[in-house]
C-alpha cells in the first residue's frame, strides 16, 4: 500500500474548546464532529497518516479532545502554524502582526513531516466519500508527470450553497480536465433556485474549489521560496494580507509553472458558514447514517 497523507488545516480553532468553536460542534448522534467524518472517509479509502495543522498553544487540549482518539486508528503528526514562524530577517518588520499568514503558511508548516503525496482539507468542511476516493486514486496513480503537478477536487456549485446567506466560492475555469483559472466570487446566494452573486447569475453547474488540494512534497519547496517573496513585497503596515493557497496556485498557473488536474465530486458539501447551517448539517449526516454510509457511532 502506498503512503498518502491527509493534512487537516485546524489552526483556526479558537483558544478555548467548546463555547461556539465551530470546528468542534457536535454534528453526529454521538457527539462526532465534522473532522471525525472527514478522517473516517479518508482512512476508508486508503490514507494512512494524518497531519493536523494547529496552533502550538492548543497542542495539549487538541490532542486530548481529538488527537488521542484518532491515534488509535492512524499515525498522527502535528504541524504548528504560528504568526512568528517566518524567516528571521522579517521578524522585526512584522513584529506587530497578530494574525497567522493563511493557508499557504499552514501547509508550509508541514515541511519536514511529509515525504509522500498529500491531500489538504479544511477542518470544518464535510466533503463526502467520493472526494477522498478520487483524490486517493489520483495521488497513488503511477502516471509519470513532468514539472510541478497538483490536483484539485472540485465540487458542483449547487452542492455547496447555503440557504441562510451568501457564501464565497472559488469559481473555476476548466478546460480538458485542467484548471485554467479561479475567480474568487463573493456573496453567492441561493435565490429562487438560482445562484446569484451581487445581481449576476452564476451557472449552478460550475465547478468550485473548496480548498481540497492534492499535492506532492516538491510543492513545499515552492511554498517556501514563495513565502519569502510574499514577505519581501508586503508593506510592513499591512497586518492582514495572507499567503493563500488558491492565490499561490493561481499565480503559478498564470506563469505556466504548474499544471492542475481537476477531479470532480458530485457529493454534497456541508459546512457551517452560518449558525443556522448547523441543524441542516446535523440532519444531513443523520440521513447519510440512515442510508448506511456511516455507522450510528463512528
Amino acid at each position: 500500500m502506498k503512503n498518502v497523507t491527509l493534512v487537516v488545516m485546524a489552526a483556526g480553532i479558537g483558544s478555548r474548546f467548546g463555547g461556539g468553536i465551530k470546528q468542534l460542534e457536535a454534528m453526529g448522534p454521538n457527539g462526532e464532529i465534522i473532522m471525525d467524518y472527514s478522517i473516517y472517509d479518508a482512512l476508508s479509502v486508503g490514507f494512512n497518516k494524518v497531519v493536523f495543522v494547529i496552533r502550538k498553544d492548543l497542542e495539549e487540549a487538541f490532542d486530548e479532545v481529538i488527537g488521542q482518539r484518532i491515534k488509535q486508528k492512524v499515525h498522527v503528526e502535528y504541524a504548528f502554524q504560528e504568526v512568528g514562524n517566518i524567516p528571521e530577517k522579517y521578524q522585526k518588520t512584522f513584529s506587530e502582526r497578530t494574525k497567522p499568514w493563511g493557508t499557504g503558511q499552514a501547509i508550509l508548516a508541514c515541511k519536514g513531516l511529509i515525504n509522500e503525496p498529500f491531500l489538504v482539507i479544511n477542518a470544518d468542511d464535510y466533503y463526502g466519500k467520493e472526494a477522498y476516493q478520487v483524490a486517493y486514486d489520483y495521488l497513488t496513480s503511477d502516471t509519470p508527470h513532468e514539472g510541478l503537478k497538483a490536483s484539485m477536487v472540485g465540487f458542483i456549485l449547487k452542492n455547496t450553497l447555503s440557504d441562510n446567506g451568501g457564501v464565497t466560492r472559488g469559481v473555476c475555469q476548466v478546460a480538458k480536465g485542467q484548471l485554467v483559472d479561479i475567480e474568487e466570487t463573493h456573496n453567492i446566494e441561493h435565490i429562487n433556485g438560482k445562484a446569484v452573486s451581487e445581481g449576476r447569475e452564476i451557472d449552478k453547474e460550475s465547478v468550485v474549489s473548496m480548498n481540497m488540494w492534492g499535492l506532492y512534497p516538491d510543492f513545499l519547496d515552492i511554498l517556501d521560496s514563495g513565502f519569502e517573496t510574499f514577505l519581501s513585497e508586503l508593506d510592513p503596515s499591512d497586518l492582514k494580507s495572507e499567503y493563500l493557497l488558491p492565490t499561490i496556485i493561481g499565480d503559478l498557473l498564470h506563469n505556466g509553472q504548474i499544471s492542475v488536474d481537476v477531479l470532480t465530486s458530485h457529493d454534497e458539501w456541508y459546512g457551517v458558514t452560518y449558525k443556522e447551517d448547523k441543524e441542516f448539517v446535523k440532519e444531513s449526516i443523520q440521513k447519510l447514517i440512515a442510508q448506511g454510509l456511516y455507522p450510528e457511532k463512528l
